[in-house]
């Protein structure tokens, strides 16, 4: 047959062009889905990293020496400021000047009919007194709440750690959610 002088359109149908067209499209919505919820998850928790500790506006602390049995007794008095949790609360003691020792009081409130410092609320160098009534206040009560004007106590055993009269320790209140320190009083045996 001879070819024929008529023109004719001939419509090629191909899906293969649409294909790339769709992906990219998927591509960008993933990201752009990817991309927002990886920002509202960073920013929540930098939100709560950023949120402050409580203030103590005040406080003031007493360092008793050791004579005999008695003293190596340390008290913090919250004068004003918010209502510290004891749960929330660790007490960190630096007395590496007076006997080369830290140790940090931990898990508090220290629990039962006679709170001592057992291993179980000790870290570092066990330099806590667990002798009864060791410690008291309410770092030493069930649901312990600190508030303005109450005294929280605690003492140093004399065999692990000496103090004499004019040694230093250093004792921080630290809020252990915000890892802030609340109180820090670097206290002279007296």
């Amino acid at each position: 047959m001879p070819p024929s002088n008529s023109t004719h359109t001939v419509r090629i149908s191909s899906s293969r062009a649409v294909s790339p067209v769709i992906a990219n499209i998927l591509m960008v919505a993933i990201v752009v889905i990817l991309a927002a919820t990886i920002s509202v998850l960073a920013l929540g928790f930098t939100d709560e990293a950023n949120q402050p500790g409580p203030i103590v506006g005040q406080s003031s602390s007493e360092l008793v020496t050791q004579e005999g049995n008695d003293g190596g007794k340390v008290n913090i008095t919250h004068i004003a400021g918010d209502t510290l949790s004891a749960a929330n609360l660790e007490i960190a003691v630096n007395a590496q000047d007076a006997c080369g020792k830290s140790g940090r009081l931990v898990n508090l409130p220290a629990s039962g009919g006679d709170p001592v410092p057992t291993s179980e609320y000790v870290r570092g160098d066990d330099i806590f007194d667990n002798s009864y009534n060791s410690v008291s206040g309410p770092i030493g009560e069930a649901g312990g709440q600190w508030q303005a004007g109450e005294t929280a106590t605690f003492r140093l055993a004399s065999s692990e750690c000496e103090l004499n009269s004019g040694e230093s320790i250093t004792v921080r209140v630290v809020h252990t959610p915000t890892n802030s320190v609340v109180i820090k009083q670097t206290l002279t045996a007296t």
